[in-house]
């Protein structure tokens, strides 16, 4: 059964950081890990001169591009509205686990990362999703648990603790 939970936080909080720690040691159990990460930005993951990036400029809604190693899928929003977390998650492959980067403010489990020199508020008094703070402050009560950010195995732990049913999850975001 696919589990999901969050890593969110404020921009420059080290949450892609914590992320690269915490996939190896979440893989080493065994575990099939899949990530969703939300961009605020224009982004793209091909490369202009590629057979891939110039169909898609000549005009091609959706690009797929397949070898014996991987396959990519690009698909261009066009003026569409940007899916929802849900439609998302359910493009994912079968896998035991999915971190989810981002999507802060969509109402699903998450770990806050919060650093004391991002000189930013935290999450958790407006989210009560958040079901740890990984952290490298003290923070002011009432909070939820809190880790250490840099101890990585414990965090790995939270996740595992905290993850809800991905079935469960997708419930509750469409509504």
């Amino acid at each position: 059964m696919t589990k999901i939970l969050g890593i969110a936080g404020l921009s420059g909080s080290g949450k892609t950081t914590l992320m690269v720690k915490l996939i190896p040691l979440l893989t080493a159990r065994g575990l099939r890990v899949a990530t969703l990460k939300h961009a605020h930005h224009d982004f793209d993951v091909d490369v202009p001169g590629k057979d891939s990036w110039e169909h898609r400029r000549a005009g091609a809604c959706e690009v797929i591009v397949a070898s014996s190693r991987r396959w990519a899928q690009i698909h261009e929003l066009d003026g569409e509205p940007e899916p929802t977390l849900a439609a998302l998650l359910r493009h994912l492959s079968p896998c035991d686990l999915v971190l989810v980067e981002g999507y802060k403010r969509e109402p699903y489990p998450k770990i806050e990362v919060h650093r004391a020199a991002a000189g930013k508020p935290p999450l958790y008094p407006d989210d009560p999703l958040v079901v740890t703070v990984a952290t490298d402050t003290t923070l002011p009560a009432p909070h939820p648990p809190t880790v250490d950010i840099h101890d990585t195995a414990a965090l790995a732990e939270a996740i595992l603790r905290h993850a809800l049913p991905l079935q469960d999850v997708l419930a509750v975001l469409e509504r």
